[in-house]
């Protein structure tokens, strides 16, 4: 299947290098939103040989070579209208494509209101092509991973699926410092903690663990918490001064009544001893699913990148989780697709075995 990598930032240069090492898969061009890197060989964005194949800030030329599928791993947290527009004029090309955002598309349904996605669906109705967004979270980690385990259960009371990490090795100082709001005052209110954002964003994962359980909601609430830093330190090549937002804890909740059943929590720090009374991780970084019911159940999930970092995993895994559903996705009917809609995504075909290149982070 040719593929199209768009973007070559943190998850697009794994999504390129998956692509270029995937059996299945072929690369047949690559976008770029930096007109430095426009004439580039892909291979040297990627990391790796070259490969013959230039980047190009003109979108109109990658589609006009057809691809099957484009991996579209463009940042659409700060540009959803024009994230939306991208999504819209591919598939109305009648180009298959896999993305990691706008996250709330994972499972739009109840989260966001209809006339948001209808022109989504009617751009994959006119091109008779199919929209998957994932990733690790919101994606795998509190989608299949949460529902393979249910599969074991004989009554469940709550789920709660949680990221517990250190950030400060992640390197988007947009989404950090910018969105998510670390090293700012506990009075300022960063995009990510405004009225309604936290369930925009990962209310469409309890909505879609809410359906896959057939579990009737009757709301979802949002909560936060912040801690500020004991005294000033660096992370993430800023400094944190004392008293500013250094750890982040919140949970969006799928309510029957006033009671939770389907919990999304995100426990962040800049620093692992801060807000030592919060969830801890298993190593520096992990996700935890947890099941109260018979029988009970915690899950943790260590990452760990090639270079021995829990972000580099988790920026990896976003992107693979994308790369290997390609296929799924290009066979499967046209329109918005969610987890439910697709079988089980495996690593098929990519064991290590004698003579098959694999490139290296």
């Amino acid at each position: 299947m040719r593929v199209v990598q768009w973007s070559t930032g943190n998850v697009g240069r794994w999504a390129l290098r998956g692509i270029i090492d995937h059996p299945a898969l072929e690369l047949a061009g690559v976008w770029v939103s930096n007109p430095a890197k426009n004439g580039r060989d892909a291979g040297e964005l990627a990391g790796v040989d070259p490969l013959g194949i230039r980047a190009t800030t003109d979108a109109a030329q990658l589609i006009a070579a057809e691809p099957d599928c484009v991996v579209y791993t463009a940042m659409a947290d700060n540009r959803l209208t024009e994230a939306i527009d991208d999504l819209c004029l591919l598939l109305r090309a009648g180009i298959n494509v896999v993305a990691s955002g706008p996250v709330f598309l994972s499972y739009p349904e109840g989260t966001v209101p209809p006339e948001l996605i209808e022109p989504i669906r009617q751009a994959a109705a006119e091109g008779g092509s199919s929209l998957w967004v994932n990733g690790i979270d919101p994606g795998w980690a509190n989608d299949w991973l949460p529902l393979l385990l249910s599969g074991t259960c004989q009554r469940i009371d709550l789920i709660r699926c949680s990221e517990i990490t250190d950030y400060s090795t992640y390197d988007n100082p947009l989404v950090l410092f910018d969105i998510m709001g670390f090293g700012t005052p506990l009075d300022h209110t960063p995009l990510l903690l405004q009225p309604g954002v936290l369930s925009l964003a990962w209310g469409s994962v309890v909505r879609q663990l809410a359906a896959a359980l057939d579990v009737p909601l009757d709301s979802i609430v949002e909560h936060h918490e912040r801690y500020p830093a004991p005294a000033p330190f660096t992370a993430a090549g800023r400094t944190i001064a004392e008293g500013t937002m250094a750890a982040l804890r919140f949970t969006v909740s799928g309510m029957i009544a006033d009671q939770p059943v389907l919990v999304l929590e995100h426990v962040t720090r800049l620093r692992p001893d801060l807000a030592p009374d919060w969830p801890q991780p298993v190593g520096t970084g992990c996700y935890r699913v947890e099941i109260t019911g018979e029988p009970n159940y915690v899950l943790d999930l260590r990452l760990t990148g090639g270079d021995g970092d829990h972000n580099t995993a988790g920026v990896a895994s976003t992107a693979m989780r994308l790369v290997n559903a390609v296929p799924a996705v290009v066979g499967a009917p046209p329109g918005l697709l969610t987890a439910l809609d697709l079988p089980l995504t495996t690593g098929r075909g990519l064991v290590s075995v004698p003579g098959r290149r694999v490139t290296n982070a």
